[in-house]
């Protein structure tokens, strides 16, 4: 019986490291933030919606879309923001599903949608188990701090934006906590993937 992994975390908590693992074994992975950038790009229907909702000053010398241009406007204002969403979320779901069904009838024991806004958007209905990738807040914030080059304020209020990590450690089948090393984080998976698979 194939089984359909949901992964998740909060940022700079080390989901896409255990993606990259997952990919290792040779598990298929369907990235839904790569999805987001097919869905939008020049010439699909998304795209063309986009244009049409905020106008060409969006767009790029060459046609495609300015993600820091429709940065500026979605991030500080939540009617825009879900204007985006409305349009981006479906035409991101259709993707992953086509991709899952077509990995599941190739015959694939595991798929694995790695879609980091899995609670909050609402989509644990697509999978069968859900993995969450744990840190401690103060490991989070270091670790957002030394990746992304931000300040302090700007690191806590992107984290702020997600459901708190504790928060989905509760709604989660399994839970890898990465506070340790990457061997640690490793044996974690494997010990999840050996039950669900059995």
């Amino acid at each position: 019986m194939a089984v359909v992994i949901g992964l998740t975390g909060g940022i700079a908590s080390g989901k896409s490291t255990v993606a990259f693992m997952m990919e290792q074994l040779e598990i298929p992975v369907i990235d839904a933030d790569k999805i987001a950038k097919e869905v939008v790009e020049v010439g699909t229907d998304a795209y063309h919606k986009i244009v049409k909702t905020f106008g060409e000053r969006i767009l790029q010398e060459n046609g495609s879309i300015d993600r820091a241009t429709l940065g500026s406007i979605i991030f500080p204002n939540k009617e825009e923001r879900e204007k985006l969403n409305k349009i981006v979320h479906p035409a991101v779901r259709e993707m992953m599903l086509r991709k899952k069904e077509q990995l599941l009838h190739e015959g694939n024991e595991i798929v694995v949608l790695d879609i980091p806004l899995l609670f909050e958007s609402d989509l644990t209905h697509l999978v069968d188990k859900v993995l969450v990738v744990y840190v401690d807040e103060d490991v989070q914030l270091e670790r957002l701090l030394k990746r992304n080059q931000l300040t302090e304020e700007e690191a806590k209020s992107r984290i702020q934006s997600q459901l708190p990590l504790v928060q989905k450690v509760a709604l989660a089948d399994a839970v890898i906590n990465n506070n340790g090393s990457i061997e640690e984080t490793k044996a974690q998976l494997l010990s999840a993937l050996a039950y669900w698979n059995k």
